[in-house]
């Protein structure tokens, strides 16, 4: 497991914190550093924990054990409302009988702040998510995306210091989601608000959030920058999640300083590096799509990193397409290819015989 916990100087430290449900443990020991203007992903399936986790930090659930502190003040036993902290939740939660100006107002009016002040930090707020225009319409009166905004306003208008959005694109179609995370994230940045999202979806969390943590089962898997994430895996769950990726079972046949080989099935692999193994044991080699070529001529060396197959599908997505080639022993290998020509001669197919390989660096080894 790899924690991000331990430093002192951290704007909010997550202290082994547990929250157990008569027995189960939905967050288990889980320990994170997160710094000040930082946007913080916590990636996993549903069930994982990173929810409940998000409650215990907006205080709508108490730890079980462990402390969270936020800018060097212990949040144990506040309740929701006396934290400096404010939550986006997924449905945007807007009154739809108030306007995009009242609905921003809310909770300054709440705190008792003078109408003139509220006036300004409204006007500010619009004009930050560019819905000026927008004050006196109905929330059903907007897109879906201009309700997020007003919702991201909302939570900004009281300057909270901590910012905690929940799946907060879900409700949006595939397209609008895209264009918003980062409009999203500008106008976090631009505000300077510390942010923890929530999120199943990888491909939100890689393009929004400068760190991530990898949750499964109540535990952090694993902590680090997306690409991090994405090119050095931890641990095989952590692989699998994250993107598509190769994954061939073996044993380490050789172990040296420069360089290790690991025999699979179907493939021996070359690595350009050791991993401190030991020889027989148990390996997994990760191997991304798209570190793979595929061509109908074999390469110059076929004894590593080199196996041939026959295409039985393919899947075409404009930009690249997958291949799904069936090596020797019935495994497949998927396959992603850059479609940078537009009408190639020698376009491969399907019932296609190939040959995929790759370099010795493009392969991370896997023990756990």
């Amino acid at each position: 497991m790899t924690s991000a916990g331990g430093d002192a100087s951290a704007f909010l430290q997550i202290e082994d914190v547990v929250k157990d449900f008569s027995g189960y443990k939905a967050v288990n020991h889980v320990t994170l550093d997160i710094a000040k203007g930082e946007i913080f992903a916590l990636l996993g399936s549903s069930g994982c924990g990173k929810t409940t986790l998000l409650r215990m930090l907006a205080g709508f659930e108490t730890p079980t054990a462990g402390r969270i502190v936020l800018d060097g003040k212990d949040l144990a036993g506040l309740p929701p409302y006396e934290r400096p902290i404010n939550m986006m939740f997924q449905s945007y939660a807007l009154f739809p009988h108030l306007t995009v100006w009242d609905n921003i107002a809310f909770g300054l009016k709440r705190d008792g702040m003078p109408a003139d002040k509220i006036a300004e930090r409204v006007e500010a707020m619009l004009k930050l998510v560019q819905l000026g225009k927008f004050a006196k319409r109905k929330p059903h009166q907007l897109s879906g995306g201009q309700q997020q905004r007003v919702a991201l306003a909302r939570s900004l208008a009281k300057r909270p210091q901590l910012m905690l959005l929940d799946e907060p694109l879900g409700a949006l179609d595939k397209k609008l989601r895209e264009e918003t995370q980062i409009e999203l994230v500008n106008i976090i940045e631009e505000v300077g608000v510390t942010c923890v999202m929530v999120t199943h979806d990888q491909e939100e969390a890689m393009t929004m959030a400068s760190r991530i943590a990898v949750m499964s089962e109540g535990r952090i898997l694993q902590v680090g920058a997306p690409s991090e994430i994405y090119e050095t895996p931890s641990t095989r769950f952590v692989a699998d999640f994250i993107g598509n990726v190769n994954l061939m079972d073996g044993t380490l046949d050789v172990d040296a300083e420069g360089h290790c080989e690991i025999g699979c099935r179907d493939v021996r692999h070359y690595i350009g590096h050791g991993i401190t193994g030991t020889q027989g044991m148990a390996a997994t080699v990760a191997l991304r799509p798209e570190k793979i070529r595929l061509t109908r001529e074999a390469p110059p060396d076929t004894a590593f990193n080199a196996v041939r197959g026959r295409i039985h599908e393919l899947s075409y997505f404009g930009s690249f397409t997958v291949f799904h080639l069936t090596l020797p022993s019935g495994a497949t290998l998927k396959v992603s290819q850059a479609n940078t020509e537009r009408n190639p001669e020698s376009r491969l197919t399907w019932g296609d015989e190939a040959w995929a390989h790759w370099d010795a660096w493009s392969q991370v080894v896997l023990t756990q």
